[in-house]
């Protein structure tokens, strides 16, 4: 089947296999590996992007439900060789170790400071409680998120 979706801003038409899930889509045919695998089971998280603005697992959407839509991926993050204030607190408060669910982090993460750019310790624990981190007790996460808020909030009072 034929699909068009809108990756990144960048409009995509591929034919694929209605099977095809939007992971290994935006990974295979799109060459996009940021979006990491790691369960096939919407068990992890690490494979999260944005779907028409909606944080999904895309493990578990078929690429053929994205036509006519527009995806977000962790590589939208960086804007002209500058880092969003995510990716920038986790690694200033170290919230990524392995790295593994790193790109799903940073997807719901940014996804929860457009919506509430001072959220609380327990809401962004709700926001990332979706995703499994295997590494840490998900205190730097939490703290990756609250610096990222904070300094959007400084960025915007000396703009």
């Amino acid at each position: 089947m034929e699909i068009t979706v809108t990756v990144n801003g960048q409009q995509h038409r591929r034919s694929i296999e209605p099977r095809v899930l939007l992971a290994y889509f935006l990974r295979d045919e799109l060459s996009l590996t940021g979006t990491h695998l790691g369960c096939d089971t919407s068990n992890c998280g690490a494979c999260v992007v944005w779907l028409d603005g909606v944080p999904v697992k895309s493990c578990t959407v078929l690429a053929a439900m994205a036509d006519g839509k527009e995806v977000r991926t962790v590589e939208s993050l960086a804007q002209n060789g500058k880092l969003d204030p995510v990716q920038q607190g986790f690694i200033r408060c170290h919230g990524a170790q392995c790295g593994f669910c790193t790109p799903g982090m940073l997807m719901t993460a940014r996804w929860l400071l457009d919506r509430d750019p001072n959220p609380s310790e327990e809401r962004i624990r709700e926001a990332i409680s979706g995703q499994l981190c295997r590494c840490t007790g998900y205190e730097n996460i939490v703290r990756a998120v609250r610096w990222a808020a904070e300094h959007e909030r400084r960025d915007e009072v000396t703009s």
